[in-house]
């Protein structure tokens, strides 16, 4: 797998790109094998508004080198593909038609793990960070990485909010969930609820949060059947009426694809 950017000769898509709004979907593949992500790639290439991807918990292996050969024999033209070192988890973004360009997201531990993209929607300029927040790791190493990658994210966000051009998302598996989640989950601390804190105080908001102020939705589920909404898509406040959609699919984990729910989010370019 080359460096960041993979720009590949890819099939016409199935789906146009919208060319007035951003439309992201957030899935997480569980580390699929070749198998599960070639059929993974098949559904995203059927949703009509998975335009941009934001895909967490891609390993190193075979499965993720069948994954991106599949999301370009679907129609993603422009795949942005971190290098991973030891073999830990990324995350990876893909786009129908706009081509993603790498740009530093500030983010400086485990940078594999937070890619930013600048891309262009008919005229509106997009800034699009994907994150994919680590577990809480072995016993020995209990939270290590977890903290430090949250701290260094939330370090990270104010400069590209207040760079305040365009349109700035930030999606992702945040393996977090928010104060006040339905149920209430003993095993994350106030560190943890801090770091959701954090896309406010930067000035992002919480698109489904935003849209369904009241609504209890989950996109995983613990070995105990209790539910977690722990991946989120943010847009900066400034920008939050453009926010026009933010809803939870269930069906790629309803079939068995992931155990995760998918994030669909549409936002307005202008």
């Amino acid at each position: 797998m080359s460096a960041d950017q993979l720009a590949l000769i890819a099939r016409t898509p199935r789906h146009k790109a919208s060319a007035t709004a951003a439309r992201v979907l957030v899935f997480n593949t569980q580390h699929a094998s070749p198998a599960r992500a070639r059929r993974q790639a098949a559904w995203l290439a059927d949703q009509p508004a998975a335009d941009l991807l934001v895909i967490t918990e891609v390993g190193a292996g075979p499965g993720s080198h069948a994954l991106i050969a599949a999301l370009t024999d679907h129609g993603y033209a422009s795949v942005l593909v971190p290098k991973a070192p030891d073999r830990d988890y990324r995350a990876v973004l893909a786009s129908r038609s706009a081509a993603l360009t790498p740009v530093h997201s500030g983010v400086t531990v485990l940078p594999h793990r937070a890619p930013c993209a600048s891309l262009e929607i008919g005229d509106c300029p997009v800034t699009l960070l994907g994150l994919y927040v680590p577990s809480r790791g072995p016993r020995q190493r209990r939270n290590e990485d977890k903290r430090a990658f949250q701290a260094a994210v939330s370090a990270a966000l104010p400069a590209l909010v207040s760079d305040g051009t365009g349109l700035l998302i930030v999606a992702g598996d945040l393996n977090v969930v928010e104060p006040g989640h339905i149920p209430h989950h003993s095993v994350f601390g106030d560190w943890e609820y801090d770091f959701y804190r954090s896309f406010a105080l930067a000035g992002l908001t919480d698109a489904f949060r935003h849209l369904h102020p009241r609504a209890v939705e989950h996109s995983w589920y613990g070995r105990s059947g209790l539910g977690y909404r722990i991946d989120h898509a943010f847009v900066a406040t400034s920008r939050r009426a453009r926010i026009l959609a933010c809803d939870y699919l269930h069906q790629p984990r309803e079939l068995g694809l992931t155990d995760h729910s998918a994030l669909a989010l549409n936002v307005a370019c202008s």
